[in-house]
């Protein structure tokens, strides 16, 4: 449902060590591709959450990937999750978490509380590489909404709850945003063709001065 997420996937993983048998919520999955993905490549158990996606579908494409008992689809809002405290050893949200994480209140309240001690959230997310205004050419009013990865640094050192470990623009993530809006283009499966090529030729021109993603993994503290 955005710049493909195996790609994501894979890119927040070399920062976030996971383990056998950990069990990993995915928040905002969208079709459950990167729940299927840290399954088998990490052999993890994974709680698929979306809101958009109905959990059926995704059970299908889980079925079809041979890991119902290791992928567990689950229709969900963000901020009511169905998941007792301290359930997961590591919480990850690709390309999603930009939809409710900028509420101040969010990740205290809602995330940090499922996590085990000593447990990592991970995020992927667009980001502006600088604070303050975008150029002139980065015309669509998407732009001027993603917040910077100084931004989210500071968005979660506000909590005492969580140490910050990594927080950086992930190096080249404008070309596999741009390379993935080039095959939706290229092979007319866009959804809004005319968008998708603004949104491609824009971020062409920007060649990731501007615009990317942030990747960014925290701890939750051990209480003293």
């Amino acid at each position: 449902m955005g710049p493909n997420v195996l790609w994501l996937t894979e890119a927040l993983c070399e920062v976030m060590s996971l383990r056998p048998g950990m069990r990993v919520l995915d928040l905002g999955c969208g079709s459950a591709l990167s729940s299927v993905f840290l399954a088998r490549e990490y052999d993890v158990q994974v709680w698929a959450t979306d809101l958009w996606i109905p959990a059926t579908e995704n059970a299908e494409r889980i079925r079809d990937a041979g890991l119902e008992g290791q992928v567990f689809p689950i229709h969900a809002e963000a901020r009511n999750l169905p998941y007792s405290d301290r359930f997961f050893d590591a919480v990850v949200s690709l390309d999603a978490y930009r939809y409710f994480g900028t509420d101040v209140h969010y990740l205290e309240d809602h995330v940090l509380k499922l996590v085990q001690p000593g447990g990592r959230v991970g995020i992927v997310s667009p980001a502006a590489m600088h604070v303050g205004p975008l150029p002139d050419y980065l015309s669509r009013p998407e732009w001027h909404w993603i917040n910077s990865v100084e931004w989210w640094r500071h968005h979660w050192e506000r909590y005492p709850e969580i140490e910050v470990e990594v927080s950086e623009p992930l190096e080249g993530g404008w070309d596999l945003w741009v390379r993935w809006l080039d095959l939706l283009d290229s092979t007319g499966r866009a959804r809004m063709p005319e968008e998708t090529a603004l949104e491609l030729a824009q971020l062409r021109e920007d060649g990731g001065r501007y615009v990317g993603f942030v990747r960014q993994v925290g701890r939750r503290r051990t209480p003293a």
